[in-house]
């Protein structure tokens, strides 16, 4: 069996979506086992003052995306609280044998990033008035969108480790996979799925501000190597940009990646992005291919 909780308070403006974000989210490291999803607990913070309409709405946006995943909303608990909070706590069932966890990559293994990199910054470019709801549309549907597909595609290719990208970044999510599985990994940057405009808020130093805090953690796993103090400053704020429902990052086997390639491409009509590869010795290092 496997148990999860998650949730936040509003990354969106909209009732419904924020349900459904957080729905994606918690969900999303159940998929990121390999497990599916059975029921789920909604857990609501709200004032009153807001209205049954809203309560109503983000509730609807959760058991949408818990019903999506083929699973049931089963209950829950709300308090009375003046900053909103909702998510979920959800149970859910996978084989033993094929169960996935964030460590067991191996040397070899080529690293696929399901989702785009930025969420993080675009929302912060909104509540900066530089970017409208309207104009992240496509990153308010990313975080909408289950990890399901994602995952069934990972167990048909046998995936050696995986997680879900979320709070810490990938420089976060990739280094705890990479110091439990004793490897190092080499990143290629230009194939970095990104939303748009992405770089160019990130060399602004446009960003959350508790990006400043990860890119600090991160200094100590991230090599600099050539870069100048500009670019690799404007990298670092991609990996650090923490994300809100991302998307799962896999080690699959050389011999194994046409397989996840082409299931994934059959399960979502979408390529996904291969990033980099897991490379031996010096364990939670992350460097940039040249």
């Amino acid at each position: 069996m496997a148990l999860t909780v998650d949730f936040f308070t509003p990354v969106v403006d909209d009732p419904y979506d924020l349900g459904r974000i957080a729905g994606a989210n918690a969900l999303g490291d159940i998929f990121a086992m390999g497990a599916k999803p059975l029921m789920a607990l909604n857990l609501l913070a709200i004032s009153p003052a807001l209205g049954y309409d809203v309560a109503e709405d983000i509730l609807r946006g959760g058991a949408d995306a818990v019903a999506e995943a083929g699973a049931l909303i089963a209950g829950g608990h709300t308090i009375d609280d003046e900053v909103p909070k909702y998510g979920l706590s959800v149970l859910g069932t996978v084989n033993p044998q094929e169960l996935i966890r964030n460590l067991g990559a191996l040397p070899g293994d080529a690293l696929y990033l399901t989702k785009p990199l930025g969420s993080g910054m675009m929302i912060s470019a909104v509540k900066k008035g530089k970017e409208t709801f309207e104009s992240i549309a496509p990153v308010v549907e990313s975080m909408k969108e289950l990890n399901a597909l994602a995952s069934q595609a990972m167990l048909a290719a046998r995936a050696h480790a995986a997680t879900d990208i979320t709070g810490y970044g990938l420089a976060g999510h990739l280094h705890e996979m990479l110091e439990a599985s004793g490897c190092s990994a080499e990143l290629q940057w230009e194939a970095l799925p990104l939303f748009d405009r992405v770089e160019e808020y990130s060399r602004e130093r446009s960003r959350p501000n508790i990006t400043t805090s990860i890119v600090r953690y991160a200094q100590q796993f991230v090599e600099q190597g050539e870069l100048d103090d500009e670019e690799f400053g404007t990298r670092m704020g991609v990996l650090c940009d923490p994300q809100t429902s991302g998307g799962l990052l896999i080690a699959i086997a050389p011999d194994m990646q046409c397989t996840f390639e082409q299931a994934y491409f059959s399960l979502t009509g979408k390529q996904a992005a291969c990033i980099g590869t897991i490379t031996p010795e010096h364990p939670g290092i992350i460097r940039f291919s040249s």
